[in-house]
C-alpha cells in the first residue's frame, strides 16, 4: 500500500527539461515551495566530490513543485539561488521526506563552502531540529543572493518536497502538521481498540485480521511521515528503516487474510484465494529479503506486491458487487476511497496537483476514510447476520406450529398408556409415570429448542418403541395375578395341612402331592419368568428415554464440551425403528470432548442415518440385507 506509482511514472518525462537557466528564488518572508526553481544533478557513480559538482553543466531544471527522483541508486545534486527580499537574515530549509539515507547541505561562508549532513540512519537526538523533516538553516543577508546545494541518496523513492520560509512560519506548518496527524493516528487506534474489543466478544477471526491491518497501517504512515524515527525508534534508525518495509508487508498480509475472510472468498471466488495467498507469500518474502539487508529490492517488491493488491481486490469486490453481496459495497467504497487518496497524493508528487495543505493530506485522509468504512462494514455484516437469524428463526417456529398437533396426539397416547398399568405394578408404574412425564418435558423443550422437526418426523417410531416394551410389561400382568393367586391358595392349603393334626411324615407327604399335582416348580419358575421380562421392559424403556434425553440435549442451547460417541448411541435409539433387517457397524475412536452445539449436531447425525436407511431399503425392499458403517 505503500506507493502506487507505477502506472504514473511517464508523467516524469513532462517535468524535466534539460538547458533552461537557473531560477533566482526570490523570498520575501512566506513559506514557499521552491520545487520548480531547483537544478538537478544524478550521479550515478556516488563519487562526485563537491567541487566537481559546482563546476559540473549537467545539471537539468525542475519544473516540478516536488521533485520526483523515482527509485534510483543513484546520489542526486540539487541547486538553487536565493535571493532575501524579507527582513529576516536567517531562513529555513525544510524537507519534508524524513527517509532519506543522505542529506548533505552546503552553504557559502567566506567565499566557500561548509556543509552540514543528516541522515534517518544516524542516531534522532542528535539533530539540531528535533523533528522528522530535514530541517538547514539559510543564513543570507537581506537583499543578498547566494547559491546552495543539497546531496540526497535513498534506498527507497525520492519525494523531495523543497520549503523554504522563516524559522516562525516553518514551526507553525510543522505544529499544524502534528497536529493532523495526531488526529489520524487518534482515529486508526479507536478503530483498533473498538475492534479489539468487538474481535474479543464475537471471536470472529475477520475483527482480527482488521485489527492488524489498522495497526500496521498506522505504523506504515507513521514511519513514512518519519514519526516512528520521531517518537518510537529515536536511537535506533536501523529498526526505523526497516520498519518502513516490515511493517508495510505485514500490513498487507493482514490485509490479504482480512478480504479474504470478509468477503467469504474461499467460497465465493476460490481462484482469487489462490492469487491472494501468492500475494502472502509475496509479501514474506520481502520481510525476508528486507531483513537480509537487500533495500532495493525489498522496495521493488513492495511496489509489485502494493500493484498485484490493487489490482486484485478490485476485480474481486467489483464481481462481488456486480454480484449483490453488500460487504463487497462497503469495501468498494472503502477501497476507492483509499486509492483514491493515493492517486492524489502521487499526482501532487508528480506536480500534476500543486503542493499545499489539502494536497498533503489526501492520503492519511484516505487512510482514515478507508478504516473507518471497513469498520463500518464490519457491523454492518453483524446486522446481516442478524437479519438471517430472525428469518431462520420464523421458519422453524412455523414448521414447530405445524407439528404441535401432532406431537399433542402422540402425547394422549403415551398417557393413555400409562394409566393401563396395574395396582400389583405400582412400581413399575412409578417409574413408567417419571419416564412418561421425562418424555412430555423432552418434547416440549424440544419444541422450544428449534428440533421439533426432527422428532415429529419419528414420533410414531418412538411410540413404537416404547408401546413393545409397555405392551410386554402389561402382558405378563394377568399370567402374574394368576400365578400369584394360586401362589397364595397354595400357601392357605400347605398352612391349614401344617395345622393339622397329622404327624409330620403325613403333613409332609400331603404337601410334597399337593405340590406335585400343583405342579410348583413350574410355578416358581414361571413367576421369576415374568417378573424378568416386567423387570426388562421397564429397563429397555428407561434406555430409550435417556437415549432421547441425551439427543434433544434439553440443558444446552448454547455451546458447550460434548461426548460425540455419547450423541451418535442416543441417536440410534431414536432411529432404530428405521434400521430394521440393517446390519450397523460402529467404529468409534475415543474422541475428546468436542465444543459444539449438541442437540443441533444430533440432527445432524440423525438426518445422516436416516437418509442411509432410506438408501439401503431402496436398494433391498423388506429383506434383510444392507450394512450402515458408523
Amino acid at each position: 500500500m505503500k506507493k502506487i506509482y507505477l502506472f504514473l511514472l511517464f508523467f516524469q518525462i513532462l517535468f524535466l527539461s534539460k538547458g533552461i537557466a537557473q531560477k533566482i528564488i526570490e523570498f520575501k518572508g512566506d513559506n514557499i515551495v521552491i520545487g520548480q526553481k531547483v537544478s538537478i544533478l544524478e550521479d550515478p557513480t556516488k563519487r562526485l566530490d563537491f567541487l566537481s559538482v559546482r563546476k559540473s553543466s549537467g545539471f537539468i531544471q525542475s519544473l516540478t513543485e516536488v521533485p520526483n527522483l523515482q527509485l534510483s541508486p543513484s546520489a542526486f545534486w540539487l541547486r538553487f539561488t536565493v535571493k532575501n527580499e524579507s527582513a529576516e537574515n536567517q531562513l529555513l530549509l525544510s524537507l519534508e521526506y524524513p527517509t532519506l539515507d543522505v542529506c548533505e547541505f552546503y552553504y557559502p561562508v567566506n567565499g566557500g563552502y561548509n556543509a552540514e549532513k543528516l541522515s534517518d540512519t544516524n542516531s534522532f537526538n542528535k539533530r539540531k531540529y528535533k523533528h522528522q523533516d530535514f530541517l538547514f538553516d539559510v543564513k543570507i543577508p537581506k537583499d543578498s543572493v547566494a547559491t546552495f546545494y543539497l546531496k540526497v541518496q535513498s534506498n527507497e523513492q525520492m519525494v523531495l518536497p523543497l520549503v523554504l520560509g522563516t524559522p516562525q512560519k516553518v514551526a507553525e506548518t510543522k505544529l499544524t502538521r502534528d497536529v493532523l496527524w495526531g488526529a489520524l493516528v487518534g482515529i486508526l487506534l479507536v478503530m483498533v481498540l473498538y475492534n479489539s474489543f468487538v474481535f474479543i466478544s464475537t471471536k470472529d477471526v475477520s475483527y482480527l485480521y482488521y485489527v492488524l491491518y489498522a495497526l500496521f497501517m498506522a505504523l506504515t504512515q507513521t514511519s513514512l511521515s518519519g514519526y516512528t524515527y520521531r517518537f518510537i525508534f529515536p536511537n535506533s534508525p536501523v529498526l526505523f528503516n526497516m520498519g518502513i518495509i516490515i511493517f508495510n508487508a505485514i500490513g498487507g498480509i493482514a490485509f490479504s487474510l482480512f478480504a479474504q475472510s470478509f468477503l467469504g472468498m474461499k467460497e465465493r471466488m476460490p481462484f482469487m484465494s489462490k492469487v491472494f495467498k501468492f500475494i502472502i507469500l509475496l509479501y514474506s518474502l520481502t520481510i525476508i529479503v528486507r531483513l537480509l539487508g537487500y533495500s532495493l529490492i525489498s522496495y521493488r517488491m513492495t511496489d509489485i506486491s502494493a500493484l498485484v493488491v490493487t489490482v486484485s481486490i478490485f476485480i474481486v469486490i467489483i464481481y462481488l458487487s456486480i454480484k449483490g453481496y453488500r460487504p463487497a459495497k462497503y469495501f468498494l467504497l472503502a477501497w476507492t476511497m483509499f486509492f483514491a487518496g493515493i492517486i492524489l497524493f502521487v499526482l501532487r508528487n508528480l506536480g500534476v496537483l500543486p503542493y499545499n495543505d489539502y494536497t498533503n493530506y489526501t492520503m492519511p485522509i484516505g487512510v482514515a476514510f478507508e478504516v473507518i468504512l471497513l469498520s463500518l462494514a464490519l457491523a454492518d455484516r453483524i446486522n446481516i447476520f442478524k437479519a438471517e437469524k430472525e428469518r431462520s428463526q420464523e421458519e422453524t417456529v412455523k414448521a414447530l406450529q405445524e407439528n404441535e398437533k401432532i406431537i399433542r396426539e402422540q402425547n394422549v397416547v403415551l398417557e393413555l398408556k400409562v394409566n393401563e398399568r396395574t395396582v400389583e405394578l405400582s412400581e413399575s408404574n412409578h417409574e413408567l409415570n417419571i419416564t412418561l412425564e421425562d418424555l412430555k418435558q423432552a418434547q416440549t423443550q424440544l419444541v422450544e429448542s428449534e428440533k421439533m422437526a426432527s422428532l415429529g418426523q419419528l414420533t410414531a417410531g418412538i411410540a413404537h418403541e416404547i408401546n413393545n416394551p409397555i405392551n410386554f410389561v402389561t402382558s405378563n400382568v394377568n399370567p402374574l395375578k394368576r400365578d400369584i393367586e394360586i401362589m397364595l391358595n397354595a400357601f392357605a392349603v400347605i398352612e391349614k395341612v401344617g395345622l393339622s393334626d397329622s404327624s409330620a411324615d403325613d403333613k409332609r407327604k400331603q404337601i410334597e402331592e399337593y405340590k406335585e399335582e400343583l405342579d410348583f416348580d413350574y410355578l416358581t419358575t414361571e413367576i421369576k419368568h415374568l417378573i424378568k421380562g416386567i423387570n426388562e421392559g421397564a429397563n429397555r424403556t428407561a434406555e430409550i428415554v435417556k437415549g432421547l434425553r441425551i439427543f434433544s440435549r434439553l440443558d444446552e442451547d448454547d455451546l458447550k464440551r460434548a461426548n460425540l460417541n455419547e450423541g451418535l448411541d442416543s441417536t440410534m435409539i431414536i432411529a432404530n425403528n428405521l434400521l430394521n433387517k440393517i446390519e450397523v457397524v460402529r467404529e468409534y475412536s475415543d474422541l475428546p470432548l468436542v465444543e459444539c452445539y449438541a442437540g443441533k449436531l444430533n440432527q445432524v447425525f440423525l438426518n445422516i442415518i436416516s437418509n442411509a436407511a432410506y438408501a439401503v431399503k431402496k436398494r433391498f425392499g423388506e429383506n434383510t440385507g444392507g450394512e450402515i458403517a458408523i
